[in-house]
């Protein structure tokens, strides 16, 4: 199969050095350290930048994660990469959860689980997904989050449990 050269596309990402904010956010809660990325005196870190996502909402327990679908998400068979959604949806039950953690507790995520319930594509229009936890724990905490088109159609849904990492 020939390309057309006019098919081509390009994207150019930019980002600050994500050690640099880690320093920056050592001595901060998990709250602290999100409430300075969204009011932007942290930089972002450079997964936003490559997905074209923003942590706009934060508070204690809840994140709140937005994203416009582009071309550049697109998978083989023409739709928006089912990786992008899990990768909101991660975002947003982690971030949750860090929002409870004091300062130096940090966390991983163990396991997740997603539900595709309708696909992605650039005519959905920007893409809300709010994480919320669930249960937390000294060892493990779980949480789940919701994937909704502007309307607040359900686009998808996921559970995670996430391991608490303590000094």
């Amino acid at each position: 199969m020939s390309s057309d050269s006019n098919s081509n596309r390009t994207r150019t990402i930019t980002w600050h050095d994500p050690t640099m904010s880690a320093a920056a956010a050592r001595g901060m809660s998990g709250l602290q350290m999100l409430q300075a990325l969204v009011s932007g005196e942290l930089p972002q870190p450079p997964i936003f930048a490559l997905m074209g996502m923003a942590l706009t909402e934060i508070s204690e327990g809840r994140a709140v994660f937005t994203m416009l679908p582009a071309e550049y998400h697109y998978n083989p068979i023409g739709s928006v990469h089912g990786g992008i959604a899990a990768t909101l949806l991660d975002s947003a039950m982690g971030c949750a959860v860090n929002s409870l953690l004091p300062a130096g507790v940090t966390y991983t995520t163990l396991e997740i689980k997603v539900n595709y319930i309708r696909p992605l594509t650039t005519s959905t229009g920007v893409v809300r997904c709010e994480g919320m936890v669930l249960h937390l724990g000294g060892k493990t905490a779980t949480a789940e989050a919701t994937l909704r088109n502007i309307d607040g159609k359900l686009l998808a849904h996921a559970t995670t449990t996430c391991l608490i990492l303590r000094p």
